[in-house]
């Protein structure tokens, strides 16, 4: 592959990713729509708890909404850092981590079909390709 091949391809793929990542998010704030809705996964917090939980039904109630909390928020922070370019490579494998633990807990819980109808195989071999570029360009990586 030519180097101003991987230059578009790691962009395309940082912001696709990011917006995958922000579109999950959003979901549960309900900006696709309430639950229900034909854009909605979850449409709100307590629905998507409700999810996060029948995944996590091995772990204690109590330690429920900090597994959503922290995903959540490390959808957001790994969103941010691979849209604009920071820390690309951390963020990039950060994200592999999460995809396969989403997918792992998703297998394990719900079975083998969750996770290839979100597509999380896919998103953590793409962040796992992310991971592998040497140089970030149209980054804050890119400017050092």
């Amino acid at each position: 592959m030519n180097s101003s091949s991987v230059n578009f391809s790691q962009l395309f793929l940082r912001i696709a990713f990011a917006i995958s990542l922000f579109s999950a998010v959003a979901d549960r704030f309900g900006l696709w729509g309430p639950p229900g809705s034909p854009n909605a996964s979850w449409g709100d917090w307590e629905h998507f708890l409700a999810y996060s939980n029948t995944l996590n039904a091995y772990a204690p109630p109590f330690l429920g909404s900090i597994l959503a909390i922290t995903a959540t928020a490390a959808e957001i922070i790994f969103g941010l850092m691979l849209l604009i370019g920071y820390k690309t490579r951390i963020a990039a494998w950060g994200a592999f981590l999460l995809m396969i633990a989403f997918a792992l807990t998703m297998t394990f819980s719900v079975g083998p079909k969750a996770p290839l109808n979100y597509a999380v195989w896919t998103c953590a071999g793409a962040a796992a390709l992310l991971g592998s570029v040497t140089r970030y360009k149209w980054s804050i990586d890119d400017l050092k």
